[in-house]
């Protein structure tokens, strides 16, 4: 069955839907219960190891840094994904994320845009600071994606 079925059938049981409810908040509503390790993409790995991470109590204190978790998933579960990672940050951590999404970019203390493009010709960082200055950057081949996401969000 899956994480959903899963929780529905479990139903009542605390000990069984919280860690269910972990998973359904990172965007792995899906998958099934039992499927293999070598079936899942990075995302859906970083993501389990991210529920693993929100069941903890008392935690703090931890960088953790995520290789674009948000890759396969579905508008609305990056939002539930952010919304953990801004639990993670209230608890005293720092999280690092390489990301495309503009929602998540968005939604950032902090932008490091790293260019001026890919492979060789990249690796220098065009510009860094709160989103809003990252989108107004004429250098910054983000900036007009950033610019425009924000602008949509007003």
């Amino acid at each position: 069955m899956t994480v959903d079925e899963a929780f529905s059938f479990f139903e009542g049981e605390e000990s069984v839907q919280r860690p269910l409810g972990v998973l359904r908040d990172v965007g792995l509503r899906y998958l099934r219960l039992g499927q293999p390790a070598t079936e899942l993409s990075g995302g859906e790995a970083q993501r389990i190891k991210l529920a693993t991470e929100l069941q903890r109590t008392g935690r703090g204190n931890t960088l953790y840094v995520l290789d674009e978790p948000t890759t396969g998933l579905h508008p609305s579960d990056v939002d539930k994904l952010v919304l953990q990672l801004e639990r993670l940050v209230a608890a005293g951590n720092t999280v690092i994320v390489v990301e495309h999404d503009m929602r998540v970019i968005a939604g950032s203390d902090w932008v490091i845009d790293m260019g001026p493009g890919a492979g060789e010709k990249g690796g220098n960082i065009v510009a860094e600071g709160p989103p809003s200055k990252v989108a107004a950057t004429k250098s910054s081949k983000t900036a007009k994606y950033l610019s425009a996401f924000l602008s949509s969000m007003k």
